[in-house]
């Protein structure tokens, strides 16, 4: 049977990803929407190959070019944040939820609450909101597919297991371009140095969480909220190789591992056809040539991000809705040369000490502590800004 999907951020690398799986698949799969920022041209183009019955730009500025580019095709051009809501709510099998940052939550809740299969690559949705969404899903019988290669690992470990019978979770983490340097050495590092991952390929931002570990301690709160195993169940296991993605270990101390290349079309396929398999064009994994996989614990004194995102969770309400917001902040302030690297964690620390609001209650709440949390970040940035 024909699977009918939705991509919301298709032309971003998950949805490039994904819409590069379906074109070798086009017998299996039927476009329903697909989204963009505001790259009306790309988003276009990709209407008319796939033949969707809708695209959406969020930028309303963007709305009369795609709607020009789409004349005479049958295709329908919507633009704004109720467009995509409303593109969520359409009647798609399958929906890919990959718009970064917080922008993506609206649609992703709607596509939740209307009781979807929601393949979620969006990583600060989860984080910042949690709470609400696992709620959602539980009113709405909703299905929630990991993509992010990690907790996907993780789904598949789980598949044929209870959950009540897992005795641990083990993330694992490459460590970063910086995972053999002191702490002396990471003080003088450059933005240009910390973009430049081992393994993945990856945008600026979340190169620059793999650096500190943010980003680990980002996905152990998915974790925390995909897999109700409990937080002290959820390890984080340093991996420098990045082949096993991520580990499941049972009562019975038999460990089951997701092993693959670095390649984000493999758990995207693994998602996209679930729960049947598809073929891809990534690379097999070939052990012989790898040679050896090796293991190193996690050291939170240089890498202190894993301690602020374990703090968070464990403490949940808003906390790590301020920990994600104030992360951005202090990215960007890394990224344009305001502050130093080991000043991204202090910063996110001072915001989440000085910054202390009641647990979000609704999407409007969440959206309010986000953007006061940035608030708080930005005066911790200047006070740190006047000290150098």
């Amino acid at each position: 049977m024909t699977r009918s999907v939705s991509i919301f951020g298709a032309t971003g690398s998950v949805g490039l990803s994904t819409l590069d799986l379906i074109r070798q698949h086009r017998s299996k799969y039927r476009v329903v929407a697909l989204t963009a920022n505001g790259n009306a041209a790309t988003i276009a183009q990709l209407a008319r190959e796939f033949d969707a019955e809708l695209a959406v730009v969020a930028d309303e500025t963007a709305y009369a070019e795609l709607k020009d580019a789409l004349v005479g095709t049958g295709i329908e051009a919507a633009a704004g944040a109720d467009a995509l809501v409303e593109a969520a709510r359409r009647n798609a099998d399958w929906t890919m939820a990959s718009i970064v940052g917080c922008a993506g939550l609206p649609s992703t809740m709607a596509a939740i609450e209307a009781g979807k299969t929601v393949a979620l690559a969006n990583k600060e949705a989860l984080v910042s909101a949690g709470a609400l969404m696992m709620a959602a899903v539980r009113r709405s019988g909703a299905t929630l597919l990991p993509v992010d290669s990690e907790h996907n690992a993780i789904f598949q470990c789980l598949s044929g297991g209870k959950i009540d019978q897992v005795r641990k979770i083990t993330l694992t983490a490459s460590g970063g371009p910086f995972r053999s340097f002191s702490l002396e050495e990471m003080r003088g590092v450059t933005p240009a140095q910390a973009v430049a991952h081992p393994n993945w390929d990856m945008g600026a931002k979340i190169s620059i969480d793999s650096a500190t570990m943010m980003n680990k301690g980002l996905e152990l709160i998915e974790a925390y909220h995909l897999f109700a195993v409990g937080l002290d169940k959820i390890d984080i296991l340093v991996h420098p190789q990045s082949v096993i993605h991520s580990m499941v270990e049972y009562v019975d101390c038999s460990t089951l591992a997701q092993l693959g290349s670095p390649d984000m079309r493999i758990p995207i396929a693994s998602a996209l056809a679930w729960p049947e398999r598809i073929t891809t064009s990534c690379k097999p994994l070939d052990l012989a040539t790898i040679g050896q996989l090796t293991f190193e614990q996690p050291d939170v004194e240089r890498f202190p991000a894993l301690r602020l995102a374990r703090a968070a969770i464990a403490e949940g309400g808003a906390k790590p809705a301020i920990l994600n917001a104030a992360n951005e902040v202090a990215v960007a302030a890394f990224l344009a040369g305001q502050i130093t690297f080991l000043e991204i964690a202090a910063l996110v620390e001072a915001t989440l000490t000085v910054y202390v609001p009641e647990a979000p209650a609704n999407l409007e709440d969440l959206f309010s502590i986000d953007a006061d949390a940035r608030q708080y970040a930005r005066a911790v940035l200047e006070k740190l800004t006047r000290g150098h």
